[in-house]
């Protein structure tokens, strides 16, 4: 990757990783934009008939519960998947949200979280394709602190969240998420925690 061309970062990661922070502070010291969240408002803007399923998407909330999680089960319930997206409206808010990402992408450097990226620039000249992992008992600990749970709770969070984010990806790109292959640089958050992790990555970027 030419940092001293227009570039971008993709973060792909587990729950519980960090990976929002990571990327969070890899953008703040490379100086350039963070998407995440404003990716939808502007397909929000843009796309007006799927603003409803943005919103149940992407609304964040500390109960797990209300995260997308169970969007995405309510609509997958009885549907066999076949490798073939068979909603319209969660087809068309997946390539309103490539559309709006490769826009922004195009004018200026950035970081992305999540989205998919590692497939939407997966041909892209000059990108950098991250997927951040730790074990288990690493992310329990650091969910239950950051929720103020107990263990048992943050291992359900945890299965429920990746399993989301495997169904996603495997959706609407065909990929599996945890598939190194997809990816330029894999990293272990327990060997170096969320700062150790862009000192890293910032050592990578060069």
């Amino acid at each position: 990757m030419n940092k001293e061309e227009k570039f971008i970062i993709t973060i792909s990661r587990q729950f519980g990783t960090g990976g929002h922070e990571i990327g969070a502070e890899l953008a703040r010291r490379l100086g350039v934009k963070l998407l995440d969240k404003q990716i939808l408002n502007e397909v929000a803007s843009r796309f007006c008939t799927v603003e409803d399923a943005v919103e149940k998407i992407e609304a964040r909330n500390p109960l797990w519960r209300d995260d997308f999680t169970s969007f995405y089960r309510q609509y997958m319930a009885g549907v066999e998947y076949n490798g073939q997206e068979q909603d319209q409206t969660s087809h068309r808010l997946f390539e309103a949200q490539a559309e709006a990402i490769r826009k922004i992408a195009n004018e200026e450097s950035c970081v992305l979280i999540g989205r998919c990226g590692f497939h939407i620039f997966r041909n892209h000249p000059n990108a950098l394709k991250i997927f951040i992992h730790a074990d288990d008992d690493c992310r329990k600990r650091r969910i239950a602190e950051k929720y103020d749970i107990s263990e048992r709770d943050a291992a359900a969070m945890i299965v429920d969240n990746d399993y989301s984010r495997e169904l996603y990806t495997k959706t609407f790109t065909g990929s599996d998420w945890q598939d190194a292959r997809n990816y330029d640089v894999t990293i272990n958050v327990r060997k170096f925690g969320v700062n150790g992790a862009v000192d890293f990555l910032m050592n990578v970027v060069g």
